[in-house]
């Protein structure tokens, strides 16, 4: 994240956080489909560098986005869990995934997920984000 802030705009403010090409990626990926671990994220299909994932993992912890821990199965793997801060985000990727959808001119089109989430509405959110707060926040 940047020393200085550009303005005190609320949309400004979050963009800071992830504002650039790879990190609601990244929160994508661990919401849903449930990657946790470095090796998972390399292997997503935007192919990200190491040295960029890196990168944006540390900002997305230093901002209160991420957590890492030792994952159990393997001392030298870390797994990472999404904050509530980042759970509420489920919402606003959703938006964003339905306006590609409608938008965007699709390479490969399978929207089913963003459709589904789409009309399942807030109800369905709602569920999701309790969900990942039992995976993610236990």
């Amino acid at each position: 994240m940047r020393d200085t802030l550009r303005s005190g705009c609320p949309i400004s403010l979050s963009l800071e956080v992830f504002g650039d090409r790879w990190s609601l990626l990244i929160v994508r990926d661990i919401m849903f489909a449930g990657k946790r671990h470095f090796r998972e994220f390399l292997a997503s299909e935007e192919r990200i560098s190491s040295r960029i994932l890196t990168d944006r993992l540390n900002a997305l912890k230093e901002a209160g986005i991420l957590t890492k821990a030792d994952d159990p199965s393997h001392k030298q793997k870390g797994i990472y869990s999404l904050t509530e801060k980042a759970i509420d985000l489920l919402p606003i990727l959703v938006q964003i995934g339905v306006w590609g959808t409608e938008h965007q001119p699709a390479t490969k089109p399978n929207p089913s997920n963003a459709i589904r989430l789409k009309r399942g509405g807030p109800l369905l959110w709602k569920s999701l984000m309790s969900d990942l707060r039992r995976v993610h926040l236990a």
